[in-house]
């Protein structure tokens, strides 16, 4: 490739740390006390190494010091003063404030993503429709308590849970809990915050009959699946259209949910019994949502599946199958810094996918960067019109003579 095609005086690397501001990342390891006792490997220098190792898919210690020192020529680019020893960045990752990663992935996401409203949300059923769902990281040690059988020996696999909170129309994650394997779903429920007018479609895992009440009274509507030892009383048969049987709709109840002797009881519930054709399995789909037709539930049930492609994006992007420390505060970082490689991929793919007819996949936009992370090209612009980069490129030219006798 030419070097004046694409040749920028920056690495691929450095112009994504310039979506990171660092006035930010100074505030936030003061709000945190993320500098306290440390003399070169600052917060911003600790950032840069594991996302470096987050690009590079650095398996061990020794892999990401001995990249980092491979290239030591360019870190000043990156602003790190100093390369850090294998001991420095195990006492790091043992030490710094999670706090830190976290809300800095927060405000990244607030700041390119946008943020939720605190006034109801409108428009379209796709604006307003959100995700909740778990996915848990294994690990080969028994850091965080696993579930599941022992192993012949005794022992469990650790097991990390990450509870993931998406809006489908930004495919990013707005709230991430991370937690031991064994913890049940439904215990994060108390914690999400929707705005009005907002849809959320969960897992029966998820069911937690409070929130839901709490929900259906701030104008949230919510869709999961029916527990087989849900306990609920038929008030009501809807009426279901031929067209909706042959959709394969086959009941449509309002019914009240809840054991009369308990304080929770949410009213206006309904059960949509739905045959799934493709699959041939039978479905029950139980919302407080007293609008939508029954293929609009369903429909919105579906739409569940979208972030079972963001944790799979996750785990085959970045390394999360070796850790870089034995301690829940080094698993949590790094877990934390792949989120923000994967919001960094995510700003630049949106960016060029909004200049281009074709959009590029995530893995494309992936791979290229880690194999390009020092290499001093344009990233954005050479995402928007690659061909410029084959040899013998010529600018196609309007066709004047058709336009000229055109009728």
């Amino acid at each position: 490739m030419p070097k004046s095609t694409f040749f920028t005086g920056q690495p691929v690397f450095n112009q994504l740390l310039c979506f990171i501001p660092r006035s930010k990342v100074e505030q936030l390891a003061l709000k945190h006390s993320a500098d306290r006792y440390c003399k070169k490997f600052k917060a911003f220098d600790h950032l840069v190494t594991m996302l470096f190792s987050g690009f590079h898919h650095c398996t061990s210690l020794r892999e990401l010091i001995t990249g980092l020192q491979a290239g030591s020529s360019r870190l000043s680019h990156l602003g790190i003063t100093s390369t850090p020893r294998r001991s420095t960045l195990a006492d790091a990752n043992k030490r710094r404030s999670v706090d830190f990663f976290s809300d800095l992935f927060h405000f990244l996401r607030n700041r390119y993503v946008g943020f939720l409203p605190d006034s109801r949300i409108k428009g379209k059923i796709r604006d307003r429709l959100f995700i909740v769902d778990s996915t848990t990281i294994t690990l080969f040690s028994e850091v965080f308590k696993a579930c599941g059988n022992a192993m012949a020996n005794g022992k469990k696999k650790g097991g990390v849970k990450a509870h993931t909170l998406i809006r489908v129309k930004d495919d990013v994650p707005c709230f991430v809990r991370l937690g031991a394997a064994s913890g049940a779903d439904k215990s994060i429920m108390p914690e999400l915050k929707l705005p009005s007018g907002s849809i959320l479609v969960m897992d029966k895992g998820y069911n937690n009959y409070l929130p839901m009440e709490a929900w259906t009274g701030q104008g949230v509507s919510w869709v999961t699946r029916l527990n087989k030892c849900s306990y609920w009383a038929l008030l009501e048969e809807n009426p279901v259209s031929e067209q909706q049987k042959r959709q394969g709709v086959i009941s449509d109840k309002r019914i009240s949910l809840g054991k009369p002797q308990t304080r929770v009881r949410v009213q206006q519930a309904r059960i949509i019994t739905y045959y799934d054709k493709q699959s041939g399995k039978t479905f029950e789909f139980l919302t407080n949502n007293q609008q939508f037709s029954a293929m609009t539930i369903a429909g919105i049930y579906k739409q569940r599946w979208q972030i079972e492609l963001l944790f799979k994006r996750l785990k085959q992007n970045f390394q999360l199958t070796n850790f870089l420390g034995d301690n829940q505060n080094a698993i949590k970082i790094q877990i934390w810094c792949a989120l923000i490689a994967d919001l960094l991929i995510k700003i630049v793919k949106d960016r060029a996918d909004k200049r281009r007819k074709q959009k590029w996949s995530f893995a494309n936009v992936a791979g290229l960067i880690r194999q390009h992370l020092g290499t001093y090209i344009d990233l954005l612009q050479f995402l928007i019109n690659p061909e410029r980069s084959l040899i013998g490129y010529k600018e196609s030219q309007p066709d004047y003579q058709l336009t000229l006798f055109k009728t």
